[in-house]
């Protein structure tokens, strides 16, 4: 455990003097009757409770669960230190609760978890566990149909340094959440998903006492979701806003907010102190809304992260909109849904007044050389692009991407009509390149990417195995936007630089051949033939 010599030394004194009455006894005390007593000494008992609790922190469940078994000692350090605690919540629960939070006393965050097919825990044991976690500030409930409001309600009053809520697959409704926020006045992040209780007609939701500290309102699959509004608007100090497929109609939720904004503004001409247009991040995911709604949340001019995902109605008019007002943008996400409604001139608006954006993700949206042109020459501090499901995305656009992006860090193309002349412009450009994707860009060989890693050196290079990828999918996942995040994650069927084979030198001899063939060449006039050809190509396919 990181003994000194001195104290190993001095622990060894004290165990001969401890048995020193063995020699004097006539015993004769031997080396191996002294190994077996250092052997079952506990070296941990002059170690802290405070710091087994803090290394207890770095281990996972599995493991934290086996210590707790070593003796009594750590097992109580263990209960006192566990601050997250994740149950199976069923019926059959009910009956361990008193003992299990006597001996989980220091809980902070709970999460209570149930499956479709059993019967969740009821009212009574969700008052026992407010009652027994004093300190609770985070709660996650999912799939726990047998809590009703009366529940909640109870549950709110005994819980008010309640922080933050998430809900999903509950029965339980308006009554049940405008009792947390009533009750529950430093409430700071509101998840809702797939409520039962809100339906047509339900009373409205909010603003309650929480309305001034809550951060961050989630609404995900409701029927009807427009009984936040309330809620939302009257939010005053609300940042981050996520509104993913929930029915009906949200223009007039958004005109409400941006109302409120722009007063924030005019207000702020008088008063210094005032503290409104907190809203920065604001993501908008298969919904009904149109360029109303978009306009109206252009007047939130402190945006820094949008979303706008698979809402067929919004156009490069609501985009205008928003990139002339929120000149703060960092981060922007567009699925178009090939709807074509977003193109050229929705992003050439973006790189003319968002020279801040440091993140673009762009699925489903036709843009061209003319945009990605004035994206890479305006917007110098775009670290992440990712390009995906496009159809006029090819080799010119990328070969632009390769000359101007001087700081960006990780690039993903997936289903574009790129060839390997892109690869060619990847070799060498874009200096300060991480991270490069490439998935179902059928124009791309296999030798192209082993070119581009003897090219890149440290960069890590993923790309389709293209015996395992059988044929191009020309639509994108519902996941796509999670897949082509910041990070990139790795999937199966494709090769890295870690482990690429380096046996097929022929066939790299013969790429190389290949390249040598554009030598001299116009490099712009020779992508544009084959981007020509490709993107004929692609549209064969749809």
């Amino acid at each position: 455990m990181g003994q000194s010599p001195s104290a190993a030394l001095d622990r060894e004194n004290s165990l001969s003097g401890r048995f020193s009455f063995l020699s004097s006894s006539g015993f004769n005390s031997s080396d191996e009757f002294s190994d077996e007593i250092a052997a079952k000494w506990d070296y941990t008992a002059e170690i802290p409770d405070e710091c087994l609790a803090y290394v207890f922190q770095f281990l996972g469940p599995g493991d934290r669960y086996r210590c707790s078994l070593v003796c009594k000692r750590w097992l109580c350090v263990d209960g006192w230190s566990r601050h997250r605690l994740s149950l199976n919540a069923q019926s059959e629960i009910v009956a361990s609760l008193p003992s299990l939070f006597t001996r989980f006393d220091s809980v902070t965050k709970l999460a209570l978890r149930c499956s479709r097919k059993s019967i969740s825990l009821n009212d009574g044991a969700l008052v026992t566990i407010s009652i027994r976690c004093q300190n609770l500030t985070r709660l996650k409930l999912c799939g726990c149909r047998e809590i009703s409001d009366e529940g909640m309600l109870a549950f709110a009053q005994n819980s008010k340094n309640l922080r933050k809520l998430s809900c999903g697959s509950c029965m339980f409704g308006a009554k049940a959440l405008n009792a947390v926020l009533d009750y529950c006045k430093s409430l700071e992040e509101l998840s809702v998903k797939r409520l039962g209780g809100i339906h047509d007609g339900a009373e409205p939701i909010g603003p309650g006492a929480a309305a001034s500290s809550l951060k961050m309102i989630c609404l995900k699959e409701l029927v009807n979701g427009q009984s936040f509004e309330p809620l939302v608007v009257g939010s005053k100090n609300l940042k981050t806003l996520k509104i993913i497929h929930c029915l009906g109609d949200w223009d007039r939720v958004l005109q409400l907010i941006g109302n409120r904004s722009r007063n924030g503004e005019e207000n702020l001409n008088f008063n210094n102190n005032s503290n409104s247009n907190h809203l920065m991040e604001i993501h908008l995911e298969r919904l009904q809304v149109s360029d109303i709604g978009l306009s109206a949340i252009s007047k939130c001019t402190k945006i820094e992260n949008l979303h706008i995902v698979k809402t067929p109605e919004c156009s490069n008019y609501g985009l205008v909109c928003v990139a002339e007002h929120c000149k703060l943008l960092r981060k922007l996400h567009v699925d178009g849904w090939r709807t074509n409604r977003i193109g050229d001139e929705g992003l050439i608006a973006v790189a003319k007044h968002c020279p801040n954006l440091q993140e673009l993700v762009l699925i489903g949206v036709n843009a061209t050389h003319l945009s990605l042109t004035a994206i890479a020459s305006n917007c110098s501090k775009l670290e992440r692009l990712a390009l995906c499901g496009s159809g006029t995305i090819g080799d010119t656009e990328i070969a632009c991407i390769a000359a101007k992006c001087m700081a960006l860090k990780k690039l993903c193309i997936k289903g574009c009509p790129i060839s390997d002349i892109a690869i060619e412009a990847l070799g060498s450009g874009c200096p300060s390149l991480m991270k490069i994707k490439v998935r179902k860009c059928r124009g791309v060989s296999g030798e192209a990417g082993e070119w581009l890693r003897e090219q890149r050196g440290s960069t890590v290079i993923i790309m389709d195995a293209c015996e395992i990828d059988g044929g191009f999918e020309a639509s994108v996942s519902d996941g796509g936007v999670h897949e082509i995040g910041v990070g990139f994650p790795q999937a199966v069927g494709q090769v890295t630089g870690a482990d690429a084979s380096t046996s097929s030198n022929g066939r790299l001899a013969l790429f190389r051949s290949k390249l040598g063939l554009f030598t001299g060449r116009n490099l712009v006039a020779c992508t544009l033939r084959r981007w020509s050809n490709s993107d004929d190509s692609f549209n064969s396919n749809l």
